[in-house]
């Protein structure tokens, strides 16, 4: 497995441990303790894995806050599984300019195609489009430019 396969499976495991936070309210080391006994991490990036399910909630104002910006209603109405997804995809592009902004849309975009709702990739592109070309307008000019 190469390094970009690591991180979407680091990806998505966080996502369903962020979902699981959101819903239960556990304790992150707790929930990353049983995440890992019960579904394990070997294929992933079990670092990329941590960064996701600490910093998201250690940064959950500024996070929230760049999506409420471009949202129709409140984060807390927003279905939790979309809701972990844009989390992690507004992390990723306040937080990881190293990886192409693209990158993060497209991985959040499949994440909510398999686990959203039916239509709730449409939705997740459309809120990290709007952050990414604000927080990430150079890089975009750039791509353009190609």
């Amino acid at each position: 497995m190469n390094h970009s396969q690591t991180r979407i499976f680091a990806r998505r495991s966080a996502m369903q441990a962020i979902y699981q936070w959101q819903l239960t309210g556990y304790d992150l080391v707790e929930i990353e303790r049983q995440f890992v006994e019960e579904h394990g991490l070997g294929h992933g990036n079990p670092a990329y894995f941590n960064e996701l399910l600490h910093a998201i909630p250690n940064k959950l104002d500024i996070i929230d806050s760049a999506l409420a910006e471009f949202t129709d209603r409140r984060i807390s109405e927003i279905d939790p599984v979309e809701r972990a997804i844009l989390r992690i995809g507004a992390y990723e592009l306040l937080y990881r300019p190293e990886l192409p902004y693209k990158v993060i849309l497209n991985e959040c975009i499949n994440l909510a195609k398999i686990f959203g709702a039916t239509h709730g990739h449409k939705y997740v592109n459309g809120i990290l489009d709007r952050i990414a070309h604000k927080s990430r307008a150079v890089e975009i000019a750039d791509s353009g430019k190609n």
